[in-house]
Parts: structure tokens; sequence; C-alpha cells
């Protein structure tokens, strides 16, 4: 569930808005399309951590995991392709990780966070949101809403459950991601079509809504492989 809860764009989706305020709707759109390419950089993540973390150390598994999201950022940064294509391209990489992904089994238990963990997030995305926006004319639209995808919030989720409790339950916190990055999709897509035919407000409405919808239909998917997991009474 925390995985799928943090695929939503908290980081991504402020970006683009102070890209569309400061450079307009024009380049924030162009960044709106690499954030929708970046669904598919932040699967290859977690395919990457999920094959590693069975048999590696959650550094080893962190760091090849980063390393695969780079490599795919690099790809998908010279990849043009119509936003329709695109979209469903992102939509078959997921359904393809999901299908790769290691199930993992149930936790034995959770592990209390360190008091430090909502602090240090909080730090992180917001010193990501502050150097994207401000290198974004250098690094360009595309490449700026690429890197601004990067799962922030699930590799440090998925990192505490790895060493707190074990690689299953940091399997399941990237599995839950793959599943709501569907509404991650939905939310950039339409942003890609709208943001400069109707208007920053107006069109980042019409992606929360849709972004809300299709997380509400993958909650289901998720709260059905919750329990399954869970042992028979």
């Amino acid at each position: 569930m925390s995985g799928w809860l943090v695929a939503l764009p908290f980081t991504s989706g402020p970006i683009v808005f102070f890209l569309a305020l400061d450079h307009g709707t024009a380049f924030a759109g162009a960044a709106a399309v690499g954030a929708l390419a970046g669904a598919i950089a932040q699967a290859v993540f977690c395919l990457g951590y999920g094959v590693l973390a069975g048999r590696s150390r959650w550094g080893v598994a962190l760091l090849a995991a980063s390393l695969a999201f780079a490599a795919a950022t690099m790809v998908l940064q010279r990849l043009a392709l119509p936003l329709v294509w695109l979209f469903l391209g992102v939509i078959a990489a997921l359904a393809v990780a999901l299908r790769l992904m290691p199930k993992g089994s149930a936790a034995s238990g959770a592990a209390p966070p360190p008091r430090w963990d909502i602090p240090a997030r909080m730090v992180v995305t917001t010193a990501l949101v502050l150097l994207l926006t401000g290198l974004a004319p250098a690094l360009g639209p595309r490449l700026s809403g690429l890197l601004a995808t990067f799962p922030v919030y699930a590799a440090i989720l998925a990192v505490f459950a790895h060493h707190l409790v074990g690689p299953a339950p940091a399997t399941q916190v990237l599995r839950g991601l793959l599943l709501g990055l569907f509404a991650f999709a939905g939310f950039f897509a339409v942003l890609g079509v709208l943001i400069e035919r109707v208007g920053v407000t107006a069109s980042f409405l019409a992606a929360i809504a849709v972004a809300l919808g299709l997380q509400a239909v993958s909650l289901r998917v998720v709260q059905r492989e919750e329990q399954t997991r869970l042992p028979p009474t």
C-alpha cells in the first residue's frame, strides 16, 4: 500500500507546475511528456531492485536500480514518439514489469522507521524540486521531466523495509509502486495533451481527476494482492 500511494506524482507534479509558471506551458508540456516517459525508467528501477533484493544487500540493490534508472533515462531522452504511442508504451512496460517482478512473501512484521525518516524525505524532496526547477533551462524540458520521476519516496520506503525487515517487503513496496504508476502515467498524459490548450489550472485539475480515478481502480488490485498474502485464519 505504501508503494502504491507514493506512485502519485508528489515530486514530479510540483516540478512541472513550477516549470509552467516560470517557463510557460510549452516548456511544461514537454516536461510532462518527459515525466510520462519516466514511468518506464521507474519500471526499470523497480525490476533492477526487485531482482537483486533477494540476493544482495540494500545498498547493492539500490545502486544497481539507480544505475538502471539512469541508463533508461539516457535512452528515453532520445526516444521521440507521439504522445499516444508513448502512453501505450508506458502501459505495456508497466504490465511487463509487473509480470517479471518477484512477488515476494508476506512480511513477518513491520519495524518502526527511525525518527528522522519523515524529515529526511521532506528535505530530499524539497531539494530535488529546487534543484530541477533551477537547472531546467540548462537541462531542457524533456530531461527535466525524466529526472523528476526518480522514485525518491519509493526508494526510501524500499530501503528501510529491506534493511529493517528483509527483501520481501521491499519487493512488495516496489510492486505497489508499479501498480500506482498507471495513475502516474494518466496524470502526465493528460497534462501533455491539455496544458497548452486549456492552461495550467484546468489541465492540472483534469490530470488530478484522471489520476485519482485510475488510482481508485489500481487500489482494488493492491488490496487483492494483499489479501492473497495474508495467512489463512
